[in-house]
């Protein structure tokens, strides 16, 4: 392959096409887009879920579902050779060498039988022919480049012992390995706090300055964009409606579309408590460790304190934000509340203790305390059809209903959340991100709860849908007089919903209090350093890292 022209951009897409085949009908999914994109140069690729963005990124090294898939027009150059009539031979040579990916989701693109080392290793082996003993020094390098910390210890690790966060680092590392020419971002911060955002960016453009490397970032996050991209294309049906510089897109967008996209964070602020409002649920003291064990006797050599020590009360009514960066103990304090894991402490919910409850009586108390999980689709069976899923919690906690009752209850609960009745015979597949996770509220909702918690739900959805979710939950505390734990790392989402916030790192509470004071008057460091990044402003403090 011939040394890039000078005068060439170092991409070249004109008029791509992409075309799927189901059913023996044809879906245009992407209609004759181009663009380009200078060695050295970052431009994002913006738009909503099933606007053609990522499906234009994977054609780039034809790594769509062929024959399924089908380019009736275009062409893909780089640096000069256009990949999609390219053989296997000169994609391979390409693929992970000159051009890397990151993908969206690290768990499921990583392989849960192989080491971190073993995966970032296997690049390096395979590319450069390294040594073992060559390897580690790199793997380890990456690693602390993409703030790993303590790198040495997570050589050993796998996959489904890291936080979401630090699986999404490793991706990165074994994407960067191979310094490659043009890196393909595919929505690669979307589970990430806005600390490490604001690191990974930073991270992105240091090797971008250093190695001449261009970026072709996806992504519906508009805070990135205007932070990171040169120049913006805006995706909407398929089709790039608006392109140009990324100021002069953010201070002058021509087409509705990107006017709509630009207007589209989440708003509004919490519902009032009344003062006298009872306390619903409190802890004092909780602690949730995890035992280390070590040796060919598995002897406990020390512990992993998740949660070391939380004391926290929250009242009928309201809403208590959980916010800190990932690993810092926000999930297993709300997983240590609803009893789904063991602790030590006192839980008391509606002036009752439920820490020493029983199985069976745990279980008779679900159906006031439920829970609506971050992944939309992994959450929802995919064997099962959207009344079959909602309606699950009626057989439990319900058993009397007949069937006649269990239908009219699921459709009342699903026009109660946006989504038409008439659509629930159909499976999870069939419906986007956004009304997945509107019917894993409704399957909460059909219990009737007094408590719900919310554990990350809208951080995989689009900017525009995350109001909407945002403007359901609060018309239905309103509605229902629901209390609320929001456990996000978004924390314009967080602001937008909660009354209260509580601050985390390391299993520890480092600052809570009145929304309004823990945004606009925080007291310690680490707060000061996620507001400052959540507002787009510097990077984190060094020594602030993730993870």
């Amino acid at each position: 392959m011939s040394k890039q022209a000078s005068s060439a951009p170092l991409l070249q897409v004109r008029n791509l096409s992409v075309a799927f085949q189901q059913d023996g009908k044809t879906n245009l999914a992407v209609d004759r887009i181009s663009f380009d994109l200078e060695k050295g140069e970052t431009l994002a690729l913006v738009g909503e879920s099933g606007s053609g963005k990522s499906v234009s990124a994977l054609s780039i090294l034809k790594l769509l579902p062929y024959p399924a898939a089908s380019h009736p027009t275009g062409k893909v150059q780089f640096d000069g050779q256009d990949l999609l009539q390219a053989d296997d031979k000169t994609l391979r040579s390409v693929r992970g060498n000159r051009i890397s990916m990151i993908f969206q989701e690290p768990m499921s693109s990583l392989n849960p039988l192989h080491t971190v080392e073993q995966q970032i290793g296997e690049v390096l082996s395979i590319h450069h022919g390294m040594s073992e003993s060559q390897s580690r020094e790199r793997v380890l390098e990456l690693l602390n480049d993409v703030g790993i910390r303590e790198p040495e210890k997570r050589l050993k690790s796998y996959p489904h012992q890291l936080s979401g966060g630090q699986r999404q680092r490793v991706m990165i590392a074994m994407a960067l390995a191979n310094e490659p020419e043009l890196l393909i971002a595919d929505e690669p911060t979307t589970a990430l706090d806005v600390t490490v955002q604001a690191q990974i960016l930073d991270l992105l453009r240091e090797l971008q300055k250093s190695h001449g490397m261009a970026l072709l970032f996806i992504t519906h996050d508009l805070g990135i964009v205007e932070r990171l991209a040169d120049r913006v294309c805006v995706m909407t049906d398929g089709e790039i409606v608006e392109s140009g510089d990324t100021a002069e897109i953010f201070a002058n967008p021509q087409h509705t579309y990107t006017q709509h996209l630009l207007g589209s964070e989440p708003s509004g602020e919490a519902l009032a408590v009344a003062d006298d409002a009872p306390i619903l649920l409190k802890t004092d003291d909780l602690k949730v460790w995890f035992p280390i064990k070590r040796g060919l006797l598995r002897r406990t050599v020390g512990h992993i304190k998740a949660v070391d020590g939380i004391s926290l009360s929250i009242r009928k009514g309201e809403t208590l934000g959980i916010v800190g960066e990932s690993g810092s103990g926000k999930t297993t304090l709300g997983l240590a509340l609803l009893r789904m894991i063991s602790s030590d402490g006192p839980i008391v919910f509606q002036g009752d203790p439920i820490n020493n409850l029983d199985s069976k009586a745990i279980r008779t108390m679900r159906g006031d305390m439920q829970i609506v999980f971050q992944d939309p689709f992994g959450s929802l069976s995919p064997r099962m059809s959207i009344a079959d899923i909602v309606a699950e919690g009626l057989s439990i906690h319900a058993p009397d209903l007949s069937a006649e009752e269990q239908d009219r209850k699921v459709c009342h609960v699903l026009d109660e959340v946006g989504i038409d009745p008439e659509t629930r015979h159909r499976y999870p597949h069939e419906f986007s991100g956004g009304q997945r996770q509107r019917v894993s509220i409704a399957r909460a909702m059909i219990l009737e709860p007094k408590f719900v918690m919310l554990d990350e739900p809208t951080s995989a959805l689009d900017m525009s849908v995350q109001s909407q979710v945002v403007d359901l939950l609060r018309d239905l505390q309103a509605r229902h007089g629901l209390t609320y734990l929001f456990i996000s790392h978004d924390l314009k989402v967080v602001r937008a919903l909660s009354n209260r916030v509580l601050v985390m790192r390391a299993g520890k509470v480092v600052e809570q209090g009145d929304v309004t004071q823990i945004f606009d008057a925080p007291q310690t460091d680490y707060t000061k350093a996620l507001m400052a990044a959540a507002l787009r402003m510097e990077a984190a403090p060094e020594g602030i890292v993730a993870d």
